[in-house]
C-alpha cells in the first residue's frame, strides 16, 4: 500500500470506520439525524435528560425545544457545564465560534454550537482554504505551507497549507476565504481577484467538507501573518509538497486540501500512483447523504440499519 493511500485512508478514519459503528448512535433533531454520538459522549448526556433523549435507537434532543434559539442555548448550557468539568479535550478548544446545524449544506439551520464541540456529536463541519502556488522559472510548482502557531487550541505547531478556516455562523463562503487570506498570509484584495474555486474535498476524521481555492501568487509574494496564529511560512516544490503532507508533522485534517491540488495539477497521476481511483474517491466522499431522515426502530430494525444510509450499510 503506498504512502498516500495509507494517509487518505487516516483523513477519513470517521467515514470508514466510525459510521459503521454500531455502538455509535444517530444524534436526533425535529426528526432528523445530524450527527453521530460515540459512547462516552452518551455517558454524560445521560446526566442531562431534560436535554438530551437517550434511547435504544437514538440520542434526541428534547423535542420540546421548538425553535432555534431555544435549541442553541440549551445546548451550549450543557456544554459549558461538561466544558467546566474538563470532561472532553476536544472542548479545551473552546472559542465561543459557532457552527450551524444542518441537515443540508444549503437548508436552514436548526441550531448552532460551539466549534470545538461539534465533533462529539459527528455534526458535519464545513470550512474553506486556499492553495496558495506559483509557477517557479527553476522548481517548478510551488506551493506555500503555514506553520500554525504552537499557541493555537488544535494542531499547534503542524505545518498545514497556506490559508484555512472554518465557516462559522454569519458568514459567507467567498467572505470567508478572503478574510482568512487576509488575516493568515496578508494576501491583498487586488491579488485575491484571482482566487478559483476549485470545487470541495469532503471526509475526515470527522465529517467535514471543505470549500477549495487555488490561488497563482507572484514569484516574489512572501506571505506575512496578520493575527498571531502562524508561526512562519515555507515555500516547498510539488515533489517536497507530497513529503510533506506524508509527515508526521502535518496537520492530518488538511492533507486532502494539497492532495487534492496535487492531483488536479497532474502532480500525482494514474501512471505513478497505483492507488489512484482508490485516492480520489476517499478525497470525495458523500457526506451530503450520510445522515438522513430518521426512522423510528422497529421489530425488524437495528440501530445500524436506522442510523446509517443504505450506501454505507451496504459497503
Amino acid at each position: 500500500m503506498s504512502g498516500v493511500l495509507k494517509l487518505a485512508q487516516k483523513f477519513n478514519c470517521f467515514y470508514l470506520s466510525g459510521l459503521k459503528s454500531c455502538d455509535y448512535k444517530p444524534f436526533v433533531v425535529e426528526g432528523f439525524q445530524v450527527g453521530l454520538v460515540r459512547p462516552d459522549v452518551m455517558k454524560q448526556l445521560l446526566k442531562y435528560p431534560e436535554v438530551f433523549h437517550v434511547n435504544s435507537g437514538c440520542v434526541e434532543l428534547n423535542p420540546a425545544f421548538r425553535d432555534y434559539k431555544e435549541r442553541s442555548n440549551e445546548i451550549d448550557k450543557v456544554l459549558r457545564k461538561l466544558r467546566a468539568e474538563n470532561v472532553f479535550i476536544a472542548l479545551k478548544g473552546w472559542r465561543d465560534e459557532f457552527y450551524e446545524v444542518k441537515t443540508q449544506f444549503n437548508s436552514q439551520s436548526l441550531l448552532k454550537m460551539d466549534r470545538s464541540a461539534t465533533c462529539l456529536f459527528g455534526i458535519r463541519n464545513y470550512g474553506v482554504d486556499i492553495n496558495g502556488y506559483i509557477k517557479h522559472p527553476v522548481k517548478g510548482l510551488c506551493l506555500w505551507f503555514q506553520k500554525r502557531s504552537p499557541t493555537k487550541q488544535t494542531w499547534p505547531g503542524k505545518w498545514d497549507h497556506m490559508v484555512g478556516g472554518g465557516l462559522s455562523v454569519g458568514h459567507g463562503i467567498l467572505e470567508t476565504a478572503h478574510k482568512e487570506a487576509m488575516e493568515e498570509a496578508s494576501v491583498s484584495p487586488h491579488l485575491l481577484k484571482d482566487l478559483i474555486s476549485a470545487g470541495c474535498v469532503s471526509g475526515g476524521i470527522f465529517p467535514n467538507t471543505e470549500f477549495v481555492f487555488d490561488l497563482e501568487l507572484p514569484v516574489d509574494f512572501v506571505p506575512v501573518n496578520a493575527d498571531g496564529e502562524v508561526e512562519t511560512f515555507e515555500l516547498l516544490s510539488a515533489e517536497q509538497s507530497i513529503e510533506r503532507i506524508l509527515s508526521p508533522d502535518f496537520k492530518t485534517t488538511s492533507a486532502p486540501i494539497t492532495l487534492d491540488f496535487l492531483i488536479r495539477h497532474g502532480v500525482i497521476t494514474p501512471e505513478n500512483e497505483e492507488h489512484f481511483l482508490e485516492i480520489v474517491e476517499l478525497l470525495h466522499v458523500p457526506l451530503q447523504s450520510i445522515y438522513e431522515r430518521y426512522a423510528p426502530l422497529n421489530s425488524n430494525n437495528s440501530v445500524k440499519e436506522n442510523g446509517i444510509p443504505p450506501a454505507v450499510r451496504n459497503s
